[in-house]
């Protein structure tokens, strides 16, 4: 199966452990995600303004280059799009839905970038999410060569994959789609009600106290329904829960630490893929120790020498 792919900005340089661990575990069930040529941002988040039409141009422009890909021979027939980020999945498609159900906008849009083909509305946008519930969780779970029974994951979602409805990847008020996919890995599953809430988003740039207010409670709340680590598909989500827990630390002394995967990076330790696609040194709160301790990742052998010392 290939599939075109749309990787954005943030998965080329902060969340790089999020794309190599993608696609490495995308590759053991047969997918091949191709990735788009001459992608450009996506535009980060989708204008909520009627008359803003400009910047719906950003988005429209990367499905265009889907339908290149398949006038070119590179795709037969495949007019899907898959992303991985949440945040590009949510303004792809929802600007996709827009000139769909506005032909004149599609119109103006296709008059603007003259330069460009014209863009037949032929994309359908998805997240990889969607294609592993395609492929089946009973698949995913043959292919499970390290089980990671014991550890117990609490799913987060936020806001990008589930609101608003009409682009929803599942249920927005009950999802199960992560639920599923860490049961087929064997994991045990936290559920937890603030798994559907806003981590806070863009406001960490000017309110970071704010920020690691909303995170503290969504992390806190996890932990005392059992959860030892949170699972998530957004770079700005994973940089909120993950990277602020020092700023938490510090308003809150009492707070410990609790690692945040990418839902790929379990997939990979699932799959018993190599280390390297793992990408656990780009994780700010170490997850190797947890992984050691619940015997799914090996001890190093300068841990091994440190512990016959002692």
């Amino acid at each position: 199966m290939k599939i075109p792919y749309y990787p954005g900005c943030t998965l080329k340089t902060q969340a790089k452990n999020f794309e190599i661990s993608a696609l490495a575990s995308a590759k053991v069930l047969g997918i091949e995600l191709v990735e788009l040529p001459r992608w450009n941002c996506c535009g980060t988040v989708f204008s909520l303004t009627s008359d803003d039409l400009i910047h719906h141009v950003a988005p429209i422009r990367n499905l265009i280059r889907v339908e290149e890909m398949n006038k070119e021979g590179i795709m037969k027939d495949e007019y899907r799009l898959v992303t991985l980020c949440s945040m590009c999945y949510n303004t792809l498609k929802r600007a996709n839905l827009r000139i769909k159900e506005n032909p004149e906008e599609l119109k103006k849009i296709n008059a603007f970038m003259h330069l460009e083909e014209d863009y037949q509305g032929k994309v359908k946008v998805v997240h990889f999410l969607e294609i592993l519930k395609e492929i089946g969780f009973e698949k995913i779970k043959q292919k499970v060569k390290k089980s990671l029974a014991n550890l117990k994951i609490a799913p987060y979602y936020g806001c990008m994959l589930i609101r608003p409805r009409e682009i929803a990847i599942d249920d927005p008020e009950d999802p199960k789609i992560e639920r599923e996919l860490f049961s087929a890995l064997g994991a045990e599953l936290i559920c937890h009600p603030y798994r559907k809430r806003c981590c806070g988003s863009y406001q960490v740039v000017q309110n970071k106290h704010v920020v690691s207010e909303i995170v503290y409670e969504i992390l806190e709340r996890a932990k005392a329904e059992g959860a030892e680590a949170i699972a998530l598909s957004c770079p700005l989500c994973d940089f909120n829960m993950d990277n602020m827990q020092k700023e938490i630390m510090e308003r809150h002394p009492e707070f410990t630490p609790i690692p945040v995967f990418y839902f790929t990076q379990l997939m990979a330790l699932a799959f018993g893929l190599d280390e390297e696609y793992y990408g656990f040194d780009l994780n700010h709160i170490d997850p190797k120790p947890l992984l050691r301790e619940k015997n799914l990742l090996e001890i190093e052998s300068s841990e091994r020498v440190q512990i016959k010392t002692h």
